[in-house]
């Protein structure tokens, strides 16, 4: 089975890696620069660094389909700079997820493929794809939904190691991103993790920087930009989180189920 993945941050990793693992190949797709915060446990930093290797399991930046079918043979995830998803139609893979995560959709269609999985809000299965998976920690994190959608995008983080909305960190300004810590770092309350345009981006509590937006990215105020993990487990920042993984079994479900003709549940 082929399926490509629209997107390659630490989400659509952890669902990569749950298809690979599951004798599944796999594409992935993303921006020329891309956003994720997460960069030790996203696919997505093989186009600016040409190869990622997270856990056990290595991508490489593809130019092209044809390029991307050798990555396979040789055992590589494939990452195209395709934010438009160009390589569906010459691919004609088997399933197509959408694990972009922009609270909409951002252009995928439930024919782009046999099966067609939408992860998180802004996807209606029987509308825009076959199947949708909860992305919202909680009781329903990773289920599959055969008819309806996900439940809506709050705004709030979810909660680990007791802190929520404190964790994630935000650009102050409109401009260019510069970091001054790094992802594994030790902070504290009240530190300065990057500046944009000289504004301090202040830490909001104490804990382990477990992700940061890279040198040069141009943000807008108010931008996700980075993740403070209070817990202070430094290994968290080298492997795909509970979340990634819970939502990369509900694809594998669905992909699975969906194949056998499954769309009675």
């Amino acid at each position: 089975m082929l399926v490509v993945i629209r997107g390659a941050g630490d989400i659509a990793t952890g669902i990569a890696l749950r298809l690979w693992r599951a004798r599944i190949q796999v594409v992935m797709t993303d921006l020329e620069r891309p956003t994720a915060i997460r960069r030790t446990v996203c696919f997505s930093q093989a186009i600016p660094l040409e190869r990622a290797t997270v856990e056990d399991v290595t991508a490489q930046r593809t130019e092209t389909a044809a390029q991307a079918l050798e990555r396979l043979a040789r055992g590589i995830i494939p990452v195209l700079a395709d934010p438009q998803g160009s390589c569906i139609p010459i691919l004609k893979p088997d399933g197509v997820v959408d694990a972009i995560l922009a609270k909409k959709n951002l252009g995928t269609r439930i024919t782009d493929a046999p099966v067609v999985i939408g992860v998180g809000p802004g996807f209606t299965a029987g509308l825009d794809c076959h199947a949708v998976v909860e992305t919202m920690r909680g009781h329903y994190l990773g289920r599959v939904i055969y008819h309806g959608s996900a439940q809506p995008n709050t705004g709030i983080p979810g909660l680990i190691g007791g802190f929520a909305g404190e964790r994630v960190l935000r650009a102050p300004a409109d401009g260019v991103f510069h970091p001054l810590r790094n992802i594994g770092d030790s902070v504290r309350e009240g530190d300065t993790a990057a500046t944009v345009g000289g504004i301090p981006m202040i830490c909001t509590l104490d804990g382990i920087l477990r992700g940061i937006l890279s040198e040069g990215t141009p943000v807008f105020q108010g931008m996700k930009a980075g993740d403070i993990d209070p817990r202070c487990e430094l290994a968290h920042c080298s492997c795909a989180s509970d979340k990634a993984l819970a939502v990369g079994g509900g694809v594998l479900e669905a992909l699975l189920a969906l194949r056998a003709g499954d769309q009675s549940r």
